[in-house]
């Protein structure tokens, strides 16, 4: 069985509330390299036998139709979970 990861993240003019307080969490875990955060989602999809090009590509079709939002989000990455592709 093969697994499809997609990632999604806001679009860099939208303000991301979560990503700006674990940012400012950081700093009081002692973890003060870090200059900032941005939070986003990953979906992991799973298909049966071998990941493909059409696959990839409907997974790419899914994340821009169904995945995401696409006034406030991009999507960063459709690529196989193996890393086969």
């Amino acid at each position: 069985m093969g697994r499809i990861v997609v990632e999604v993240m806001p679009k860099p003019e939208i303000l991301d509330p979560q990503g700006k307080a674990v940012a400012g969490a950081l700093p009081r875990l002692g973890l003060e390299q870090f200059t900032g955060v941005r939070q986003g989602k990953r979906f992991e999809l799973s298909v049966e036998g071998e990941v493909t090009d059409e696959l990839l590509a409907a997974a790419r079709q899914a994340a821009e139709t169904a995945l995401s939002n696409p006034i406030i989000e991009d999507v960063v990455g459709v690529y196989d979970a193996d890393g086969a592709r």
